[in-house]
């Protein structure tokens, strides 16, 4: 079955950090880009970091230096750390593969 499953969301206070999981199944997972989207309340969706099949990694101008984006191709796995976590991270972070396959989501709620 063809399918990416996200893990790791949760609340947690500003300044906190978190770790975010996406398992995938049922392609050749080393072989594509990997990335991480999210969706807040009434915001469309944005990409917050990609890594390519190469490990090359690109990130969104609001997440440089506070997150990571991270693969294990053995594993067929897709990590973010997210440190520094900021009220405005609070979203629906989505992982996504080939452009055209989506995980349900996990959430994200930065709150004190």
């Amino acid at each position: 079955q063809v399918q990416l499953v996200e893990s790791g969301g949760g609340l947690v206070q500003p300044g906190g950090s978190l770790r975010l999981s996406c398992a995938a199944s049922g392609f050749t997972f080393s072989f594509y880009t990997m990335r991480w989207y999210r969706q807040a309340p009434t915001k469309e969706r944005e990409l917050v970091a990609a890594i390519t099949r190469e490990s090359t990694r690109t990130y969104a101008d609001s997440v440089k230096g506070r997150f990571t984006i991270s693969r294990d191709n053995a594993k067929k796995a897709m990590y973010l750390q997210m440190n520094s976590l900021k009220p405005e991270d609070t979203a629906v972070y989505y992982c996504n593969a080939r452009g055209d396959l989506w995980g349900k989501g996990t959430l994200v709620t930065v709150s004190s």
